[in-house]
This record gives C-alpha cells, structure tokens and sequence, in this order.
C-alpha cells in the first residue's frame, strides 16, 4: 500500500510539474528590432538565468495596436507547451495607472503584459485560470525605479524570467486580482437571420488577405441554408460605415478562380477568410483589421 501511495504521489508531482513553468520565454512587442530594446529585454532574462530558453513570437506589431498583440498571442500561445511564460509588450500605457499582471490560463501558460486589452481573446478563448497583480517592490531589476518608460525590460522581462526560472513562484508575483481582464469590444462571431457576422480579426500581411474570426463550425451552419448557387455576398464596414461590397465564390484553393480574381476560403486557422488570387485583396480595396472592423456574409440569390 504505502509503494503504491508514494507512487500515486510521483504521479500527481508529476503532472503538476507539467504544468509549472518550463524555462522557456517567448517574446512579443511593438519595438521592432532596429536598436536595442529587444535585446536589452532578453539580456535583463539571461542575466536572471543564463540557461533559459529565449524565443521570439513577433516585434513587428505596429505601434501601439493592443488589437494585434491580442490576435497575435491567441494565434500563438496555444502551440507552446504548458508552462511557457509569454512577455507582451504593447503599452502605450506605460508608467500610468494601468495594471502590471501575470496571468495563468487554465491551460497552464503565463502571460506578462500590461492589463490593457491585451488579454481580450486570450481569456475568451483559453480561459483565465488567475490573475495577479506584479509586486515592483520585489520583482522589478535592481536600481531602475526611476525609469518609468521602459517596463519591458524593467518589469516585465524580469519577473517573467523569475518565474520561468523558478526563482519565484507564481504566488510571488504579488497579490491576486479578482476583477476580470480589460477587454477591448469587437463584434463576435454569429449566425442570425441567415446572415454571418464577424470580426476582421488579422490581416495576412505578406500576401493581404483578409481573416476574420468566423470559424469553420459557423461556416458549416451558413454553408447548411438553401442557396442556388457557390456565391456569397460579403460586405465590410470599419466603424459602422461600408467600405466594400462585392460577391465571390467559396474555394478551398487559390487557383479555383482566376489571376486577380475574389474569393472566399478557411485559412490555416479554419477560420473564413478572403482574398484574390495571386493579389492582395486589402491594398486593393484599402481594408485594415482590428476591433472597429466588421463582416457581414450572406448567399446571393
């Protein structure tokens, strides 16, 4: 009995390690990468411990966009392995009264930001396991209390790496906050009245195609109303005001229509998308992305 207790013991310490951090840290910011900032970010880690494993999702988030940073970590997070600490700075914000936090997800990754909207998908789509509020008394890099422009380096990339290392654990971060996120207001996904409406989340940039957040469940239900013909009628306004109209058929390939040529397509997200063969559909008809920016859908008859 006490071999098969202490067994049952290794067990669950296991599955917990699992779940703690993994000394892995992944960057995200709106610095781009033409001087320092960055690197300073991961010297200010490596100092902590030099045997951390440093990756970056993306510095070329355009400045300020706390929409993109949101998308880019809900693209991104869930493809890492529990217990990876995420840094995401994009914080206008910064040295005012928003809040510093660390957040756990309830699939056991930890996110370091400023409480700003940047966490608006996140808990939308992988839940928000805890939230607490970062102590700058105890985990802030020594002697930069008088810096109040640079908390990426100073706060955030530090207590980040604290924690991944193991230097402290996630109950040291600083007390718990138990008001939810600041979320930013988009419009969500839904099927009414035979119409699909939707949020143009992203656009991919290297080729300028147009992603919203409708995904392939939703597509399937519309895909289910009676319609004569492969033709959809999509309309895009940004701030209640249309900027484009136009119908296109729904391919799964580029190359079912012409050079040129409109269509509609699940992406590599399953999420409806659109785009022009071999053309970039958002330079064409000048469309952006972020949360003022909406879809609607439906069969033309």
């Amino acid at each position: 009995m006490k071999k098969i207790t202490t067994t049952c013991t290794i067990l669950v310490f296991t599955a917990l390690a699992a779940m703690a951090q993994n000394g892995i840290v992944v960057f995200q910011t709106d610095f781009g990468t033409k001087d320092g900032a960055v690197s300073a970010m991961k010297g200010v880690a490596s100092a902590v411990d030099a045997n951390l494993k440093l990756y970056d999702l993306t510095h070329d988030i355009p400045a300020y966009n706390i929409w993109e940073a949101a998308y880019r970590l809900e693209q991104t997070v869930p493809y890492w392995p529990a217990g990876t600490v995420f840094v995401s700075v994009v914080d206008p914000g910064v040295g005012t009264t928003r809040k510093s936090v660390v957040v756990k997800t309830k699939t056991g990754h930890f996110i370091v930001t400023p409480d700003n909207g940047t966490l608006t998908l996140i808990a939308q789509s992988l839940g928000i396991d805890s939230i607490r509020a970062i102590d700058e008394v105890t985990n802030r890099r020594k002697n930069s209390g008088a810096s109040y422009t640079f908390h990426g380096r100073d706060v955030y990339a530090y207590t980040a790496a604290r924690l991944a290392a193991h230097t402290i654990n996630y109950a040291q971060i600083g007390p718990v906050i138990n008001e939810p996120v600041v979320s930013l207001q988009y419009q969500k996904a839904s099927l009414q009245n035979g119409k699909l409406k939707g949020n143009i989340s992203i656009l991919d940039i290297q080729y300028g195609n147009i992603w919203t957040n409708i995904n392939s469940d939703y597509w399937k239900q519309f895909n289910a109303i009676p319609h004569t013909q492969n033709k959809i009628l999509v309309q895009i306004s940004y701030l209640q005001k249309q900027v484009y109209a136009g119908t296109m058929p729904f391919e799964n390939t580029f190359g079912a229509v012409g050079v040129g040529k409109p269509l509609a397509y699940l992406n590599s997200l399953m999420n409806v998308s659109f785009a022009l063969n071999q053309g970039s559909f958002a330079n064409k008809y000048h469309i952006e992305a972020g949360s003022d920016w909406m879809v609607t859908i439906s069969w033309v008859k």
